[in-house]
């Protein structure tokens, strides 16, 4: 079972990388059509959209590099893997969204309060170009389970967004002069965003710290391992998550007879059992002796 999960673990990170590849060449071929059709258009407002798909593109490179890297086995350096890589190029993601959502936001309250008449039809044309491109890619990247992907995909979707803003707003200009609707789309749509890379940094943050994975009940764990009719004492109990995909558990118990064998394996066996139905496979358990006192701080 234990060699079926690695399996299945190491595909979704291949599958990983791969979503963020694609996702890249596809933001980084939109960044330069921007560009070019900002020229040619001497649209100001296009060119600085393409300063912004610039640094996504950059943003997605880094992710790229990081989920692949993250798919290392263990080493001398990192004991555990690279998993956590992954992490960190959510993090950098999640900055690069907020610096990018306070200088949406510098641009579009301004405009709220002088509202500037944008070329409409240009706007629908490229509009529906940012649609197609990047929904292609949240598209894929909505496959993914690891949250750098989650992130990239949270990135893409603000793109996604904001062109379907632009998209009713240049349709609704087309007829009617609003030019508020522009910035105040923006503003709406930034707020959403700046909301969601909050929660994903708490999630990352809470995973890099350690904490027990929200869908786990450490409590609940410890009390039906006690429950088993060998073990006398259940302490020193640790769980965390590698990587928001990977959990990891450790537990010292007590058992009497402990150099009976037959004992020890079947306490270990129940054990394993419990956390399975729980999807922790990655585990450490040490067994102890009644009279044994434990040299571990907290136990």
């Amino acid at each position: 079972m234990g060699q079926h999960h690695n399996h299945d673990h190491s595909h979704h990170h291949h599958q990983g990388t791969g979503n963020i590849k694609v996702a890249f060449f596809l933001n980084l071929g939109f960044t330069i059509i921007e560009i070019v059709g900002g020229i040619l258009t001497n649209c100001v407002a296009i060119i600085s959209d393409a300063i912004h798909g610039l640094g996504d593109s950059l943003s997605l490179g880094l992710s790229w590099y990081f989920q692949s890297l993250s798919r290392k086995k263990g080493d001398a350096h990192f004991s555990f893997g690279y998993q956590r890589f992954s992490l960190l190029g959510a993090v950098i993601n999640s900055i690069v969204l907020v610096i990018g959502g306070v200088l949406v936001l510098q641009e579009a309250i301004p405009r709220l309060l002088e509202p500037e008449q944008p070329h409409a039809e240009g706007m629908i044309y490229l509009a529906i170009l940012g649609i197609v491109v990047n929904g292609a890619a949240v598209l894929r990247l909505r496959k993914g389970s690891s949250i750098n992907e989650e992130v990239v995909s949270l990135h893409l979707l603000e793109d996604v967004l904001g062109w379907v803003a632009v998209l009713i707003a240049a349709i609704v200009m087309q007829f009617i002069d609003a030019p508020i609707l522009d910035p105040l789309l923006s503003v709406l749509i930034t707020a959403w965003v700046l909301w969601n890379v909050y929660r994903n940094l708490r999630k990352s943050f809470s995973i890099l710290l350690q904490a027990v994975p929200g869908d786990k009940d450490i409590t609940e764990l410890k009390k039906q391992i006690q429950e088993i009719p060998e073990v006398s004492n259940v302490h020193d109990i640790h769980l965390w998550t590698l990587d928001g995909e990977k959990d990891i558990f450790t537990v010292h118990v007590k058992v009497e007879k402990v150099d009976d064998f037959d004992k020890q394996s079947a306490v270990k066996a129940a054990i394993r059992q419990i956390l399975a139905e729980n999807h922790i496979r990655h585990i450490t358990i040490e067994v102890e002796s009644i009279e044994e006192d434990c040299e571990q701080v907290n136990c």
